[in-house]
């Protein structure tokens, strides 16, 4: 998932917009959710809910309990990542900059201008439709860690669980947000291939300061 940082400092032409952390913290969350997705689809094959299997091919771990060391490992490194992120996001003011304000309004907006065949890009500036994606995306990365752990530990965490409806809703609701974020990481990429140049600065934190617009 990109996270995109604004700042008024800059060296020569380039224009800091992800700080360190920002981009640490993105390239982490990247290898452990990929991670994670990979194994959890090895680990929903060896017991479907649906009348659908993911094929094998497109699986992590090659067995149940080699998915689930993989699925474990990653979840801690998602979730310490993940707590300092959340930190730094408060603590640095990122939140506040990068997604907020945010209404309603603002998201139809750039919905119709999208529909018209219209999308304005400012390197380091989320428009309102990515402000919701961002936020959305941080909202699922919580359900899935809090149904995970009603899965993993039903009993332990039985109040979380009934919350779900019990281990099956869990199970109904951890395979719902894995859908969401996989949805958002194909929209991400989609838009990245057609921005091409937004991809360079999460490696190095910065660009040169410009505006692009029109049809996309």
């Amino acid at each position: 998932m990109a996270n995109q940082l604004a700042s008024a400092a800059t060296s020569g032409s380039k224009t800091v917009i992800h700080t360190l952390a920002v981009r640490i913290t993105h390239w982490i969350n990247a290898i452990a959710i990929i991670i994670m997705i990979l194994s959890g689809w090895r680990i929903y094959d060896a017991s479907p809910l649906f009348d659908f299997e993911f094929p094998a091919a497109i699986t992590l771990g090659g067995w149940l309990a080699g998915a689930l060391q993989w699925h474990f490992a990653a979840m801690w490194l998602l979730v310490l990542n993940g707590l300092f992120y959340v930190c730094y996001g408060i603590i640095s003011g990122h939140f506040k900059s990068s997604f907020l304000p945010l209404t309603w309004q603002s998201i139809w907006r750039e919905v119709k201008s999208a529909l018209r065949g219209k999308i304005s890009h400012e390197l380091g500036v989320y428009n309102a439709v990515q402000r919701a994606a961002y936020i959305g995306v941080i909202c699922m990365g919580v359900v899935l860690v809090l149904s995970g752990l009603s899965i993993w530990k039903p009993v332990q965490f039985q109040e979380l669980a009934a919350l779900m409806g019990g281990y099956d809703g869990a199970r109904v609701v951890h395979f719902i947000a894995m859908t969401l974020v996989v949805f958002f990481i194909i929209v991400h990429l989609t838009l990245v291939a057609l921005v091409p140049r937004t991809l360079w600065p999460m490696f190095s934190g910065r660009a040169a300061g410009s505006r692009e617009g029109g049809s996309k």
